[in-house]
């Protein structure tokens, strides 16, 4: 065979191969589910705009499909509907407010009546806005209140909410926060499963559980669960360096949560591929629309990782 035959064979060849990897390529692409998360902040992180409407409108022309609202607040419920029908910006989601003053575990039982009436007031106010959930945090563990009875007493006043939550068909969303109190992804899913009913689910902070966890090891224990997720990062170099509360001193993306991990994990359990287009939702400082504009970027680089 000439040298121009064997160099004929040897292009064949490698352009065979470069076909056929590029064919296997496209169908591991084709076989991979298609993402269809939804993005949302906090509407405490918008800095900018001068109404209501104006802060809504910013988000969405950014790329935002919600927003997320603490509940109670001194909003008027008609300025929310029309800013929300105006922009066509989602409200996603509402934040039980009282956890931390009258946490459901309190020794006092006022305060505990007060904190199940604010949930009942947050449910309510979410049927109103067409939100999903209503994120609760469920107990405060300290040296005055332990854990075995915020187990026991916050399962007994969340329990008065949920036929409520059922005849409204809004969810209840456990979240995991820095409160000393469900500390691994099997006693957060055990204590979901206690209610014994779906309207109680839990909402996710992939940040939250970095300086103790492995956030994709959460995602797969918790699995169906998983009615929202928070989005921030964190760094357990500056945790060591610093101190614990500087580890959340990064951007999105700069921590150790590992994204790319993590979104593998929601594939697998079907939260990040789901038709009904579930919630990630920024919990991280925000500001002007320069900075907004900075962690929709942020969000939809690592939610596509």
């Amino acid at each position: 065979m000439s040298t121009f035959d064997r160099r004929s064979v040897l292009l064949a060849g490698g352009a065979l191969a470069a076909s056929a990897a590029l064919v296997r390529t496209a169908r591991a692409q084709e076989a991979k589910p298609k993402r269809t998360l939804r993005k949302a902040v906090g509407l405490g992180m918008v800095g900018e705009g001068a109404t209501l409407l104006d802060k809504f409108q910013l988000l969405r022309d950014l790329g935002f499909d919600g927003v997320e609202l603490d509940s109670p607040n001194d909003l008027k419920q008609d300025d929310v509907l029309a800013a929300s029908q105006k922009t066509d910006l989602v409200i996603n989601g509402l934040v039980h407010s009282k956890h931390w003053g009258a946490p459901f575990n309190s020794d006092d039982p006022k305060q505990r009546a007060e904190s199940v009436a604010a949930l009942e007031h947050a449910l309510r106010e979410a049927k109103v806005y067409g939100a999903q959930s209503v994120l609760v945090v469920p107990a405060v563990v300290d040296g005055n209140l332990s854990y075995d009875s915020a187990w026991k007493r916050s399962i007994t006043e969340l329990s008065k909410c949920v036929p409520l939550a059922r005849e409204l068909s809004v969810e209840i969303a456990i979240e995991n926060v820095w409160n000393n109190f469900l500390l691994s992804p099997i006693e957060a899913a055990q204590y979901v499963d206690a209610f014994q009913d779906p309207i109680v689910r839990f909402h996710f902070d992939i940040g939250n559980v970095v300086a103790y966890g492995w956030p994709e090891q959460w995602v797969r224990i918790l699995g169906p669960r998983i009615a929202k997720l928070h989005v921030k990062d964190y760094s357990r170099k500056k945790r060591d360096e610093q101190g614990r509360w500087a580890g959340f001193d990064v951007e999105l993306g700069e921590g150790d949560a590992n994204y790319p991990a993590v979104m593998r994990a929601l594939d697998e359990s079907g939260y990040s591929t789901d038709p009904r287009r579930r919630w990630a939702t920024a919990e991280v400082g925000g500001g002007d629309r320069k900075r907004l504009a900075q962690l929709a970027e942020q969000m939809n680089r690592l939610l596509n990782s």
